[in-house]
């Protein structure tokens, strides 16, 4: 049997993985929240219990059951069984997703949202969703009063995406319109 994740962040940039038979679902009951955790001065994307809400993303295959990478890129975060909250069209018996454990999380720190992570993540709800995908993204995401460092001459985020002029426009629009409203 092989086992699937749910990926509701950079996970749903294809660029970003190649884990197999990568395609959309609907995560039940959760959004996702910027946290603060002590392990580093960026936010961690992740979610939370809501009961009512949902968000997309990317279910996708674990060859193998190989974990190893996989948790390995997720440092920081929890593997938990999202097998009952996922609405997917896959041959999937269990499904997994990622969360910063609850006990980890701050509420204090200097902590930021990088905008190559931001990018990354926007780029791959454009793609998959369309831009409606996107701005669910943003709607469906707590924890916009968190400051943003423009990071985009000089990433730092590893699997930073190179945006097309069209990309950029759409996740500066986005955050401009979510920090508005903080």
């Amino acid at each position: 049997m092989t086992p699937w994740f749910f990926g509701y962040g950079s996970l749903v940039n294809r660029a970003t993985q190649d884990y197999p038979h990568a395609q959309p679902a609907t995560l039940n009951g959760w959004r996702r929240i910027w946290v603060r955790t002590a392990r580093r001065d960026v936010v961690f994307l992740s979610i939370d219990p809501a009961p009512g809400h949902s968000i997309d993303g990317l279910i996708a295959a674990v060859p193998d059951a190989d974990w190893a990478a996989l948790d390995l890129r997720e440092t920081g975060y929890a593997r938990i069984d999202a097998t009952a909250a996922v609405t997917h069209q896959a041959q999937a018996d269990t499904i997994a997703a990622y969360q910063v454990p609850p006990a980890d999380q701050r509420s204090d720190g200097d902590h930021h949202i990088l905008l190559s992570y931001l990018d990354v993540v926007v780029q791959g709800y454009l793609r998959e969703f369309g831009t409606a995908g996107a701005e669910a993204f943003f709607s469906t995401t707590d924890g916009w009063d968190t400051p943003v460092l423009d990071d985009r001459a000089a990433p730092f985020y590893p699997r930073a995406q190179r945006l097309d002029v069209a990309e950029r426009a759409l996740t500066d629009r986005l955050l401009a319109q979510v920090q508005e409203r903080q």
